[in-house]
């Protein structure tokens, strides 16, 4: 009899490995889809100061504890384009409080880039790619950022298309400014435009999903838009949380084939283990630089957001390491 009960445990656990090793090969395969880029490591060469942080509660959580990765968006319109950040975020893993944080950094704000003097923050991934775009982020706002995911417009219209599109509330004033991307977008494919007809809620394909996410030269200019793309963010995490399993090898499949990271795929796992295992799911979001800290101005015919730098930092830093704000 415990002969027959070891069998049927040993049986058990064989079946037990080879579902896991099944599912870690399913899953193994699938990241190898990702377009894996190598980065530096070097502190300097990324613009870490490790004991240059404001305050010693922050030395605390300026390693495992509070992970940090950039997040760009490419503004290309066609395949070959030159890559710019059109869309700047960080995105903050906060083991300390259990939380999912999203940042979004305005892309004209005024700041020093490596080798190239005052300048948008945008115009660094042009210079100088991830590497001298995280770097930015690091010496400008004292960040511990080390890797970086980086979505086309092609990706993020491919995501949205695979999850069954996405509901949005569009303002009156959004409808010609966000139609004029949709247009531009089908001219790249040579496609019929499929036009948004009224305000209110919408169902938008990612076509239109990325053509709001574009929307810039009405309301309150770039700042509405970072609002814009956060809200995108939040809607589709909040739908990637709830498919279906059997939508999951189609939503790979758009999706993974479309990212550029320095994350591993170790790494990758870790950190998706890490936020499914929280009860906390929603997204804190804020935007730097904030209202009072910041004013529009010109600088040889150029239009840029010229913060107060110092203040903005102190803020990025209660959100991010404090979870204050």
């Amino acid at each position: 009899m415990k002969y027959k009960r070891k069998n049927i445990v040993l049986r058990i656990f064989v079946i037990f490995i080879m579902v896991v090793l099944g599912s870690f090969t399913y899953v193994n395969a699938y990241l190898n889809k990702i377009n894996k880029v190598d980065i530096t490591k070097d502190n300097e060469k990324l613009g870490i100061k490790v004991k240059d942080n404001i305050d010693k509660n922050e030395e605390k959580s300026s390693g495992e504890e509070v992970i940090n990765i950039a997040l760009f968006g490419g503004d290309r319109r066609k395949i070959n384009d030159v890559v710019h950040s059109d869309a700047i975020m960080i995105l903050t893993i906060d083991n300390l409080h259990k939380k999912i944080k999203l940042s979004s950094i305005m892309r004209d704000t005024y700041v020093n880039v490596y080798e190239h003097g005052m300048t948008k923050i945008t115009h660094a991934y042009g210079y100088g790619g991830p590497e001298l775009a995280i770097r930015t982020l690091n010496e400008n706002f004292n960040l511990n950022i080390r890797d970086y995911g980086f979505v086309d417009f092609y990706g993020f219209k491919n995501l949205v298309d695979a999850l069954g599109g996405i509901d949005v509330e569009i303002k009156k004033y959004e409808i010609k400014e966000m139609n004029k991307y949709i247009k531009e977008l089908a001219d790249i494919k040579d496609t019929r435009p499929t036009l948004i007809k009224k305000s209110g809620m919408n169902h938008l394909n990612g076509e239109q999903a990325l053509s709001y996410s574009r929307i810039r030269k009405v309301g309150d200019g770039d700042f509405e838009r970072t609002d814009r793309q956060r809200r995108v963010m939040e809607i589709l995490f909040e739908k990637m949380k709830n498919i279906e399993i059997s939508k999951y090898p189609s939503v790979i499949d758009a999706i993974l084939p479309n990212i550029e990271t320095s994350l591993s795929k170790m790494d990758i796992l870790k950190l998706s283990a890490c936020v499914l295992s929280w009860d906390n799911e929603n997204i804190e979001q804020s935007r730097f630089p904030t209202d009072e800290y910041y004013k529009q101005r010109k600088i040889d015919g150029v239009y840029y957001i010229v913060a107060d730098l110092n203040e903005t930092k102190k803020q990025m830093h209660d959100f991010i390491y404090k979870d204050e704000l």
